[in-house]
C-alpha cells in the first residue's frame, strides 16, 4: 500500500517537517558522490551499529556513541529508501505537527528515531552491521498520526496483481494493517539470519509515536 494523500489539511505551514525532508534529501545527494568505500565508512561512522551503539547503556556519557543515534535518521542506502520513506513523511508529517506545534515536534521526530534505534539494537545487540534510514522517526510520526486523527482517510494506491488501484482507506485501518506488517516482519526476521531491514526500529517508533501523540497530540497552539 502506497499513501498519496490524507484528507486533513494542516492550518499551519509544516515547516519543520518541510526543512527535515529537504535535510534528509541534501544528504543523500551528498551520499551518492560518494564511491563505495568512502560510503561504507559514512554508514560505519554514522549509521547504528548495534554491539557498538548497545554500550551507551553501559557509559551513558560517551557522546561519541549517542552521534550515530540521531545522525543515522538522515541517512539512507538507495533512493527506493528515501523516497518511499519522504512520502510517507510527506503524507503524515504535516498534520502531526500541526497538532503537536513546530518545536514539539521536532523534539518529538527525534526521539521516535531514538525510540526506533534502540529498539533495533535490543532486537539485534551482536549486529556489526550499520543500519541507516528515518523509518523509527517516521514510525513515531505515524504512531502519533494514528491516535490523533482517527477519522482521517487516506487516499492510497493498493497493487493488487500488477494492476494499481485507488482507493480511500480509514487512517487506522491503513496504519493498523502497516503496523501488523511490521510486527509480522519483525518475529519473522528474529529467526532469519542475514535481515538487513530494521523492522524492530519501525516497532518500537510507532509505539513511541501512539505513547506520546495522546500526551503532546492536541496542543495545538504550541509554536516557536
Amino acid at each position: 500500500m502506497i499513501p498519496l494523500r490524507d484528507t486533513i489539511r494542516s492550518r499551519t505551514f509544516p515547516v519543520v517537517n518541510v526543512i527535515l525532508i529537504a535535510l534528509n534529501l541534501a544528504v543523500f545527494l551528498y551520499e551518492s558522490g560518494l564511491t563505495e568505500s568512502e560510503l561504507t565508512r559514512l554508514f560505519n561512522s554514522y549509521g547504528v551499529v548495534p554491539a557498538v551503539q548497545g554500550k551507551i547503556l553501559d557509559n551513558p556519557l560517551n557522546l561519541d556513541a549517542w552521534i550515530p543515534m540521531f545522525t543515522t535518521i538522515f541517512l539512507h542506502g538507495s533512493w527506493l529508501h528515501i523516497l518511499g520513506n519522504m512520502l510517507y513523511l510527506w503524507v503524515f508529517g504535516d498534520n502531526v505537527e500541526d497538532a503537536m506545534g513546530h518545536r514539539n515536534y521536532l523534539f518529538f521526530y527525534l526521539g521516535a528515531g531514538l525510540a526506533g534505534s534502540f529498539a533495533h539494537i535490543f532486537a539485534n545487540p551482536e549486529s556489526m552491521v550499520p543500519t541507516v534510514g528515518a523509518s523509527g522517526a517516521i514510525a513515531g510520526v505515524m504512531g502519533a498520526y494514528f491516535v490523533t486523527f482517527r477519522r482521517s482517510r487516506i487516499l492510497t494506491l493498493v497493487p493488487i496483481f500488477i494492476i494499481p488501484v485507488l482507493t480511500e482507506l480509514p487512517a487506522v485501518i491503513f496504519l493498523f494493517l502497516w503496523f501488523a506488517l511490521q510486527m509480522v516482519n519483525g518475529l519473522v526476521s528474529a529467526a532469519v539470519p542475514g535481515n538487513t531491514v530494521a523492522w524492530w526500529a519501525h516497532i518500537g517508533g510507532f509505539a513511541l509515536g501512539m505513547l506520546l501523540g495522546r500526551v503532546i497530540g492536541p496542543r495545538r497552539r504550541t509554536r516557536f
